[in-house]
């Protein structure tokens, strides 16, 4: 008796704390994007990184990368608005992204330029961050 208490107390607390994962990847290039969602008990956390190493006909970059990341706010069921405070700054950076059933796309604001440098932008250009399965 006590066994199948415990069992459905843990059953119950588990279920409260149920998360969900999404991945979406861009590779344009030698350029890589990154974005992670995360769904937590009503809280949505994302997390945007890029890679990028020049391409042809960026000869004379360099190498960079960058990462913002926090809760996000959700707009609508396919709306996220990420700002995160510039930590040198009095500015922050705004990344909308908008997802679908099959990738993402990222917009970001011109401030986001203090977490990214160079050649480096969070922004996908409109073109779509896969999802990963």
């Amino acid at each position: 008796m006590k066994k199948n208490l415990f069992l459905i107390a843990s059953l119950l607390v588990t279920g409260s704390a149920f998360a969900t994962t999404d991945h979406y990847v861009l590779r344009d290039g030698n350029h890589v994007q990154h974005l992670k969602v995360t769904n937590l008990n009503n809280e949505t956390h994302v997390s945007a990184d890029v890679n990028f190493e020049p391409n042809a006909n960026e000869a004379g970059s360099k190498t960079c990368s960058g990462e913002v990341f926090g809760e996000a706010k959700a707009l609508s069921a396919t709306e996220l608005v990420l700002k995160k405070h510039s930590p040198n700054e009095a500015t922050y950076c705004e990344l909308k992204i908008h997802l679908n059933a099959e990738g993402a796309k990222i917009e970001q604001s011109k401030d986001c330029d203090n977490f990214a440098t160079g050649i480096c932008r969070f922004s996908s250009d409109d073109k779509e961050l896969v999802k990963v399965k």
